[in-house]
């Protein structure tokens, strides 16, 4: 098994990621079952297991076939303007933020961003969007058969993770990272120190090609109490 040792600024040393491969996840999966096959032995009280967004909201059956959408004129002129690493660069996924918000809306935001541009700052059009696009995984990057399905949120991110947490006797967290060094939390167990976590899980462990390691483990090899821990003592 291969480890990853995180150094990054402002991340304690010490934080060790461990991932963990698993089979396929589906559609309609136990998925507490499945991590527990893949991590009993290795995870451990006072760590925090981080599985990927993408394979919880598979398993609750939350991603739409790309060939079921049918993106409008707007949808195609906007998917072009979007970087081609954007999570709505493909004019599907572009078509279901529209229909999520209402094309006013992306429209101002698309306005806003180019003037945020000219200013210097980036990034506006998807504060302005924010969970509308957050939710929304494009096909890109997905492994078979799920290449050409738009991956939604996960249902609930907390609840998942208080129950896989409750099952291992371990922490745990929902995790939407990727391979830009960008991170966020979507759902947490109690006693995790959730803006930590994020900056650690910014190296993205569980990679974005056809690794098939929907979980990592983080370890707490350092000096002192555990970090990843909003509360050492829940350890």
């Amino acid at each position: 098994m291969s480890r990853l040792v995180i150094t990054r600024e402002g991340v304690p040393q010490g934080i060790v990621a461990l991932p963990v491969r698993t089979r396929l996840i589906g559609e309609g999966d136990d998925l507490t079952a499945i991590v527990r096959d893949a991590v009993t032995g290795i995870a451990r009280g006072g760590d925090v297991l981080c599985i990927a967004e993408t394979a919880v909201a598979i398993a609750q059956g939350r991603f739409i076939p790309a060939e079921y959408i049918r993106p409008s004129k707007l949808a195609f002129a906007l998917a072009r303007r979007a970087g081609a690493l954007a999570t709505v660069a493909q004019p599907e996924s572009m078509q279901l933020v529209i229909d999520d918000v209402g094309a006013p809306r992306v429209l101002y935001a698309v306005a806003a961003g180019a003037v945020g541009r000219l200013l210097g700052k980036r990034g506006i059009f998807y504060e302005i969007l924010g969970e509308a696009i957050a939710a929304i995984d494009g096909y890109t990057g997905t492994l078979p058969p799920y290449e050409r399905a738009i991956v939604l949120g996960p249902e609930k991110p907390d609840d998942v993770s208080q129950q896989l947490a409750d099952a291992l006797g371990c922490h745990a967290a929902v995790i939407d990272a990727n391979d830009l060094q960008k991170a966020h939390v979507l759902g947490a167990s109690r006693g995790v120190n959730r803006a930590l976590l994020q900056e650690a899980m910014r190296a993205n462990p569980h990679g974005n090609a056809d690794q098939q390691t929907p979980l990592v483990i983080l370890k707490w090899r350092g000096q002192g109490p555990n970090p990843l821990l909003a509360h050492p003592e829940a350890a």
